[in-house]
């Protein structure tokens, strides 16, 4: 005769099996999620996208290859568009970096610098886009130009700074200057003297590589 203890003995040993499957679901489901690559968007203009540079030269691919020499599991989709503003980069975000993204390359700026925009136009843009991604719990690493010495000492008093304000004031990483080794070399240029050519996209990577994983590291990543 089946008693209440036989009873109680095998509803005791299925509470423990379903608990012990329910656990092994938990650990496989974090054990993937913390396999899957890590993905990273560079959103920009056409220093991102890779302007005049064959197919595997531009950054976001030199960089992803960098990445992976070191042994970082990552996938850097390549949001550049070229003669992109900071207005432009502003209302295509939403699209441009999808849900899932766990870092965002910030690049923008140096077109609205070459066509003279007022900075505070640039760093009202910036300050919205790093708003949006905070509210997404997007994590950014903010890439800064610096404005050309045609444009005069007030433009660059008013231009410079953004960047750094802007890494303060949202405390997110701040690379100083995207061109930072190229600017300036005709060596590491292309002809229009003013975008890195294959030689150059290797020394911003190069430069570039251990804020990259400093920002990684910091999203729990190694």
């Amino acid at each position: 005769m089946f008693s209440l203890y036989g009873a109680c003995r095998m509803a005791f040993k299925h509470g423990v099996a379903t608990a012990f499957l329910l656990f092994l679901a938990i650990c496989g489901a974090n054990s993937s999620a913390a396999a899957a690559p890590f993905q990273i968007v560079g959103l920009g203009d056409s220093l991102m996208a890779g302007y005049g540079l064959g197919p595997d030269q531009g950054f976001t691919d030199r960089l992803a290859a960098a990445l992976k020499a070191q042994g970082h599991d990552v996938v850097i989709a390549n949001a550049g568009v070229s003669g992109d503003t900071s207005s432009g980069g502003l209302s295509r975000l939403d699209w441009s970096v999808p849900d899932g993204t766990q870092l965002v390359i910030l690049e923008l700026g140096a077109n609205d610098m070459l066509r003279g925009l007022a900075p505070d136009i640039t760093e009202k843009n910036l300050d919205a886009m790093l708003a949006k991604l905070k509210e997404r719990h997007i994590a950014v690493l903010l890439v800064g130009m610096r404005a050309a010495p045609n444009l005069g000492p007030d433009y660059q008093a008013a231009f410079d700074p953004i960047f750094p304000r802007l890494a303060e004031k949202y405390g997110v990483p701040l690379y100083p200057f995207f061109l930072d080794g190229v600017a300036g070399q005709p060596a590491l240029q292309l002809e229009d003297g003013m975008h890195p050519n294959p030689k150059g996209v290797d020394q911003m990577v190069e430069r570039i590589l251990p804020t990259v994983e400093k920002a990684i590291a910091a999203q729990g990543r190694s």
